[in-house]
């Protein structure tokens, strides 16, 4: 099991704390259309708050490309932790000030609670600029990573940060890990993972490292489209799985290509039956649209939710589908990250993880005595 750095371990009085959190959520009409991963870091705001810390807040929304753009503002964010966190910040209303360290725009929700505007909308966030993390450190005593999700990116606030100051795993983080991790150390076997979505540029490149830690891989969603052809020119995927594994089991799609055909619905059922331990990211078609695309996604979930194994999701999309079945309450652990969480079972590891884990222990010891 890896070992982080916990919150406990540390004295935050009259520190200020930089908290990574996962702020890249859906927008529907300029309001927060899912708010899971901002109430995934309350409890380790709150503990922060309670143990005497100012704690300033560091998030993205979507690619802006280092400009400024007004749609993918934070601003949404600032609203609904106002309403999660009702009496604790409704002294202020939000206001936006500047400060005195590069001049990054920030909203004040309490005298001990600021959020950073949309780190993306600086160049120095995504190139992991350590001009841009020595000024973000420079805000604070303290680094603590919450944003689970956005680990797998070695970007300024998630890897840069930590080399500047003092750090450790926030709550959910550690329960992140903790819950994967039972993936990977000695599961119960058969072990399942279920891919399906889009993204094969990413989601294809893990293939050759989850082949030798699962007894079946199925492929779904656009990926069997992409697949074959990666496979055939070695590109997407090591070369060395450049042929098809025994154990990658890749669906066939229905003629208009918006989900998996029947066949293979039950070949999918057939072995998830089986199963002890199963992963899933990724729907297997465009179940959004309704009956044309939701068979297979459908199919599967309600296989999954049937299942005694030890179920794990992850990935905004089949959170979306298994919310949509009323399935979600069937599954064990369900992980905030989806390229995260996949990353993770492939690498055992993750940028975001490593950055937290170097911290000697000498420099623990004098923060915790200060």
């Amino acid at each position: 099991m890896i070992k982080l750095p916990k919150l406990q371990s540390f004295d935050f009085k009259k520190k200020t704390v930089l908290v990574r959190i996962d702020s890249d959520i859906p927008l529907i009409e300029g309001k927060v259309g899912d708010d899971t991963r901002i109430k995934a870091c309350l409890p380790t705001i709150e503990y922060l708050l309670e143990n005497e810390a100012k704690v300033i807040l560091m998030g993205h929304l979507g690619r802006p490309n280092g400009k400024v753009v007004e749609e993918l503002s934070l601003k949404p964010v600032v609203e609904k932790l106002k309403e999660l966190l009702g009496a604790k910040v409704q002294r202020y209303k939000g206001a936006k000030v500047q400060l005195k360290v590069q001049d990054f725009p920030v909203y004040i929700l309490d005298k001990n609670l600021w959020l950073l505007e949309n780190l993306r909308f600086y160049s120095g966030e995504e190139s992991n600029s350590l001009d841009f993390a020595k000024n973000l450190s420079l805000l604070g005593d303290f680094y603590v990573n919450e944003a689970f999700a956005a680990s797998h990116r070695g970007h300024a606030s998630i890897v840069g940060v930590p080399k500047l100051l003092p750090h450790c795993a926030g709550f959910n983080f550690i329960k992140e890990v903790e819950n994967l991790s039972k993936v990977l150390e000695n599961p119960k076997r058969p072990v399942v993972f279920i891919i399906g979505g889009a993204k094969p540029e990413t989601k294809l490149t893990l293939v050759g490292d989850l082949v030798s830690k699962s007894d079946f891989i199925l492929i779904g969603g656009l990926l069997p489209l992409s697949y074959q052809s990666s496979a055939s020119s070695s590109q997407g995927i090591p070369s060395e799985y450049s042929h098809q594994p025994k154990n990658v089991v890749i669906a066939n799609l229905t003629e208009d290509k918006l989900d998996i055909d029947g066949n293979s619905i039950e070949k999918f059922k057939e072995i998830i039956l089986n199963a002890k331990t199963i992963v899933w990211n990724g729907p297997m078609g465009k179940f959004e649209v309704g009956e044309m695309g939701e068979k297979g996604t459908r199919g599967i979930a309600e296989a999954i939710a049937e299942s005694k194994a030890f179920k794990v999701v992850g990935g905004g999309d089949t959170i979306v589908a298994l919310n949509k079945f009323k399935l979600l309450s069937k599954i064990d652990f369900t992980s905030l990250g989806g390229g995260a969480m996949l990353e993770f079972l492939a690498k055992s590891t993750l940028p975001g993880i490593q950055a937290i884990s170097n911290q000697s222990s000498a420099i623990r010891q004098k923060y915790t005595e200060d």
